[in-house]
């Protein structure tokens, strides 16, 4: 039986207390779990804690943090302002990122996002092409002529750039990676360096989502 990446979110969340995570918030260490940027980035998140994800459609990790991580954002929802940095790449990578501004642009980008990992990871459509993308998304019940205006819109363009520039500031080289505040960052694979129990991908994530939990609080605090 194949199971789609959203479905497994919930049991995850179940099982959260039965997985045998060992480090307490207390023990969550700056080198370890999370890590502290040189250069602090400036947000907007309105008196909240920005949180930032840098992830790709393509990654199969990204797809299977979406569930969890969105149970996480929906669980905080008071605290903080979720924002999503689609990371850049040649080939197929460029054209899976344009997707995500494109959608982004039209204000869709919530109704469609996990209609894309399902595209990617269940359907295995690689959405390597525009006219791929062009297809796609009229299958998806979107005015294919609005769609293919925006992919080709200053809007966009100047959004792939923003993504860059923040890849940049904010060092990314690997995803899914979570920023806190515009200042710390972690990911399922930095938690699992602080825990080194942490061995399935799963409780990796987990972690990291506990991480992220301290990192807000820590940000709320120090803001005082």
């Amino acid at each position: 039986m194949r199971l789609f990446p959203h479905l497994l979110g919930a049991a995850m969340l179940t099982l959260a207390s039965l997985l045998p995570l060992s480090a307490g918030a207390a023990d969550f260490k700056n080198g370890a779990d999370y890590v502290t940027l040189p250069e602090a980035q400036n947000t907007d998140a309105a008196g909240k804690i920005e949180v930032t994800e840098f992830f790709a459609y393509y990654c199969p990790h990204c797809a299977r943090f979406e569930a969890p991580l969105q149970a996480w954002v929906k669980k905080n929802a008071a605290n903080i302002v979720f924002r999503r940095v689609h990371v850049s790449g040649g080939g197929p990578v460029a054209i899976q990122q344009r997707i995500f501004y494109t959608l982004e642009a039209l204000g869709t980008l919530e109704q469609n996002n996990q209609k894309v990992f399902d595209a990617m990871h269940v359907e295995r459509n690689r959405l390597a092409t525009d006219s791929a993308a062009f297809d796609w998304a009229q299958q998806a019940g979107i005015d294919r002529a609005k769609f293919i205006d925006a992919w080709n819109s200053f809007g966009v363009q100047a959004k792939l750039r923003r993504a860059n520039a923040m890849m940049a500031a904010y060092r990314i080289d690997q995803w899914p990676m979570v920023a806190v505040d515009g200042r710390f960052m972690t990911s399922p694979a930095q938690a699992s360096e602080g825990d080194p129990s942490l061995q399935s991908e799963d409780q990796m994530q987990l972690g990291a989502l506990r991480v992220m939990d301290f990192l807000i609080t820590k940000a709320k605090t120090e803001k005082k």
